[in-house]
């Protein structure tokens, strides 16, 4: 638990240590930050992956913050500054008290696809790599999807304005935590971006019917997909075709990215 002053109350977050982090006290350790999704918690990743056996043997610490239900990974307008935590209290935290050295790669799923493509461009240079799966990554694709994600935020009773204000009044700060258009600041980061269309794909249980949520993901990927390409920037793109928004198909995207993410971290 971390008392953040960025976002005014105490932050869960799950660490996983290197095995050997005991035995070498002197060691510094690179970081795989790994953001959850909308409506769900820093538990997500132990829950629903197998990210415990898959980092046994990393050298590196695993590290699964909170970041609200409806965070969007962004110092709000009016609000919680979870950027501010993520990309600075939490790194000096891992630096001074786990040994962290500077070194990192960030993956997430859903609204954390959307945290991971936006920190990396933000803050250029400090991830190697950033994986989206099922990532947010076009908020202003059209007028209808940027009113489902004010909505979004006002389900969960939060001021939807005080995120990132009126996207007819405030484009640029819209713009801002946009990941398609910040997609010019992501040339110098090693990228993964995954998703499927929303059709019952290989990996669902039998019966599943069209998941509209995965449907309008697919969309925005592809578009964020085209827009990587008209501006020459290397990506490890799968959009795999049928799936649905769901921790089976993030868990398969996990383990397609893993050489990339491991390679950047060892590096």
């Amino acid at each position: 638990m971390i008392d953040s002053p960025a976002v005014g109350g105490r932050v869960p977050v799950r660490l996983l240590l290197p095995r050997r982090f005991q035995e070498r006290p002197e060691q510094q350790w690179p970081v795989l930050y790994l953001l959850h999704g909308c409506c769900d918690t820093y538990v997500s990743w132990t829950r629903s992956t197998d990210i415990e056996r898959l980092s046994a043997h990393l050298d590196a610490l695993v590290v699964m913050p909170d970041g609200g239900q409806v965070g969007f990974y962004s110092d709000w307008l009016d609000g919680p500054g979870w950027e501010t935590f993520h990309t600075g209290e939490l790194p000096q935290l891992l630096a001074s008290e786990y040994r962290a050295n500077g070194r990192a790669a960030i993956a997430g799923v859903s609204m954390g696809g959307l945290g991971a493509l936006g920190y990396a461009a933000r803050h250029p240079g400090q991830y190697a790599v950033a994986a989206s799966f099922s990532g947010i990554v076009h908020t202003r694709l059209s007028p209808d999807v940027t009113r489902g994600y004010l909505g979004l935020v006002q389900s969960y009773d939060a001021n939807p304005l005080g995120l990132w204000g009126d996207p007819d009044k405030q484009p640029d700060v819209w713009k801002r935590h946009n990941p398609y258009d910040l997609a010019p600041q992501l040339g110098g980061t090693r990228l993964y971006i995954s998703s499927g269309n929303g059709q019952p794909g290989p990996l669902d249980l039998e019966g599943a019917v069209t998941d509209q949520i995965e449907t309008g993901i697919g969309k925005e990927n592809t578009a964020f997909a085209r827009r990587l390409r008209q501006l020459g920037i290397e990506a490890k793109l799968d959009l795999y075709g049928d799936g649905t928004h769901n921790w089976v198909y993030w868990q398969r995207s996990l383990h397609r990215a893993w050489p990339l993410i491991t390679d950047a971290l060892q590096s």
